[in-house]
């Protein structure tokens, strides 16, 4: 492809799989680019009466908040990504569930389409046009204050968590996977204590004269 350079992208992202939710559903879809903040900012002002304090000192000025509260309160909320930002709305969706007690969550995994046109550097090189499609992964996470189908696949019921949460939730609680004390650190090249065979430097016994 030395002889190409992409000209444009055009995305094909993939159909949200969720039906039957109400008009005024915010779905969310999060960007490589897109700053967490911001997109919390937005999910809680959709989800939550009062937002909090620190929330409001780092939003917009007087009128954005009479905006967001003269807003009807909305019982669902869609975080959606494709490649390298899933991880990203992963984070968004368990930060809201743990401002916001009792959602419920449904995932789904799907496919979106990027294609990728590539023009010739050398109009008279001979070289034709290419595109090129991928295949990237793509999540939607759907938040809900109502009860959702838990005989479906993705469900995860309020306050549930999967290994890999409860070992990070149990990390940040212990302080490591050790049981140590939270900020305590065992120190290096110490002694680990004085065994049957083990002696100080200097011996408490007397020292008695030579002769």
């Amino acid at each position: 492809m030395e002889n190409y350079s992409k000209a444009r992208t055009v995305e094909r992202p993939s159909v949200c799989p969720f039906s039957g939710l109400p008009a005024d559903t915010p779905e969310i879809r999060v960007k490589d680019g897109s700053k967490i903040r911001n997109l919390l900012r937005f999910a809680l002002s959709r989800m939550e009466a009062k937002p909090r304090a620190a929330e409001e000192e780092e939003g917009g000025g007087e009128e954005e908040r009479q905006e967001a509260a003269g807003r009807p309160l909305c019982k669902h909320l869609v975080f959606t990504a494709y490649g390298k930002s899933v991880s990203k709305a992963i984070t968004c969706a368990e930060i809201v569930k743990r401002r916001l007690k009792g959602l419920h969550q449904l995932t789904k995994l799907l496919y979106g389409t990027v294609d990728e046109t590539w023009e010739p550097l050398e109009p008279d090189a001979g070289l034709d046009s290419l595109t090129v499609s991928r295949n990237l992964p793509s999540i939607w996470i759907l938040l809900s204050r109502e009860p959702l189908d838990g005989s479906q696949p993705g469900y995860q019921a309020p306050g549930r968590y999967d290994a890999l949460w409860a070992q990070s939730s149990s990390r940040e609680e212990g302080g490591g996977f050790s049981g140590q004390r939270p900020g305590h650190r065992r120190k290096r090249g110490g002694s680990r204590g004085k065994g049957p065979g083990r002696q100080s430097g200097h011996s408490r016994e007397p020292v008695k004269g030579h002769n």
